[in-house]
Parts: structure tokens; C-alpha cells; sequence
């Protein structure tokens, strides 16, 4: 059987057969790609860690008609610490959903993004949900929807007051607004433009907090719902 070498991270799986797991790894050179691992399950398996959430690793995948079988594994990170923090968990487990939900072909910005988001969530004191933010803020721009702009998408007008537009996914002046829209708060526009424009490893120096904070997040997962159909996972 011809093997093949990705890098990837584990964003899901289930358990089968008395040992086996199908596992959802989102890869580098492949996108999102089910994988089995035999007998993973066993007290002694080689495998055991890499089959685990947020594992990230170089998999060698040997592919038949049956499918793709995991051979071997370099663990690049486990994440193991996120497992320790319910709130890290929960966000972490978010941006994986979205990832498994929306994201199938191969993108190696995005596959970036991905990993940086996970990082940040398990190593630095973020405060809660700006990873998250960021991250949606950065899925839509992959999209072909970068909307933090100053003018207005539909009639070109510089924006004093905003209004997010679902069916379009982006800006629109009062003029422009349809019954499908919601007014966006400067301060709730200040903060998605901040997350946008700070590095991951930066976000632990952002302090925004308000009501716009909330809005911006709220109208980000709603944006989500709107593109994709699929909530974003709740987080606490």
C-alpha cells in the first residue's frame, strides 16, 4: 500500500471494533481527512497519544481501498495541558468544531491559523474567548470575507454608523441596511479590528471588555450560523 507523510492535528473521532478509532485529522498538504488506527485502544498501543484531541503530529498514512491507516506518528505537540482548564478546553473544542464543520480543502494559511489558535489557548494567559474571536475574525477573512472595513460594501459611503449584513458578510451603512442586518457599536467594531490586527502571541496584552466585546462575539457566531448552518460550539 503506498504511505504518505502529513502534518496534521486531531480535531475528532470515534470509537470502533473492540480497539480501533476512525480519527478526523485537519491536514496540511490534504485538509480534512478520516484516518483509522488499529488496535490504538489496546493497553500497550505505540499509537496511543496520537489518536488523542488536539494531537498534532507527523502521521504516515498508508492508503488503500478500505481506506487511510494510520502507520506511525512524530508528535510534533500534544496540547496535553489544555485537557487540565475546562474553560481552555471548551474554546479549544470550539475552534476544532468549526474547523471539522467548515473547513475541507487544503489551505496552508488556514492550517496555520488553525495550530496558532491552539497554541495560544494552551500556553497563554489569553482572557477567555479572544482566540475564539480571532480566530472566526480569520476564518471569514480565508473565505473571501474580509468585512472590518471603514466603507460601506454596498454604496461605498464611509461608515458612521454600521450594520452588519448576514446575506453579504459584510458592512452596510444605514441606507443600505435590510431586515437582515444588526447594528454594530463602535466599541464592538474597535474590538474585532484590535483582535484582528494583534498576532496570537500578542492577544494576552489586549484588554477590551464591555458590551462591545460581547457583541463583537456574539455577531461573529452569528455570522457563522448564517455562512455555514452550524452553530458555534458552546463554550462556558
Amino acid at each position: 500500500m503506498p504511505s504518505t507523510k502529513v502534518k496534521g492535528i486531531v480535531i475528532g473521532g470515534i470509537n470502533v471494533k473492540e480497539k480501533d478509532k476512525l480519527v478526523k485529522l485537519y491536514t496540511l498538504e490534504l485538509g480534512k481527512i478520516s484516518v483509522a488506527f488499529k488496535g490504538v485502544r489496546a493497553e500497550k498501543a505505540k499509537l496511543k497519544s496520537a489518536k488523542e484531541l488536539f494531537c498534532f503530529g507527523d502521521y504516515i498514512i498508508e492508503s488503500s481501498k478500505a481506506g487511510h491507516i494510520v502507520t506511525s506518528c512524530d508528535i510534533i505537540d500534544s496540547f496535553h495541558a489544555i485537557s487540565k482548564d475546562i474553560q481552555k478546553y471548551y474554546e479549544a473544542c470550539a475552534i476544532l468544531n468549526i474547523v471539522d464543520k467548515a473547513a475541507y480543502e487544503s489551505n496552508p494559511l488556514f492550517f496555520i491559523e488553525v495550530i496558532k489558535s491552539i497554541k495560544s489557548i494552551c500556553y497563554d494567559n489569553i482572557k477567555r474567548l479572544y482566540v475564539l474571536d480571532k480566530f472566526l475574525i480569520s476564518y471569514f477573512d480565508y473565505s473571501g470575507y474580509r468585512f472590518l472595513s471603514e466603507k460601506c460594501s454596498s454604496c461605498g459611503a464611509k461608515l458612521t454608523k454600521r450594520y452588519f449584513n448576514y446575506d453579504t458578510g459584510e458592512l452596510v451603512c444605514p441606507a443600505c441596511k435590510t431586515f437582515n442586518c444588526d447594528a454594530i457599536s463602535d466599541s464592538a467594531f474597535t474590538a474585532m479590528k484590535i483582535l484582528q490586527n494583534t498576532d496570537y502571541d500578542k492577544l494576552q496584552t489586549v484588554k477590551l471588555g464591555g458590551e462591545g466585546e460581547v457583541q463583537a462575539f456574539n455577531i461573529l457566531c452569528k455570522n457563522f450560523e448564517w455562512k455555514t448552518g452550524y452553530k458555534v460550539l458552546k463554550v462556558i
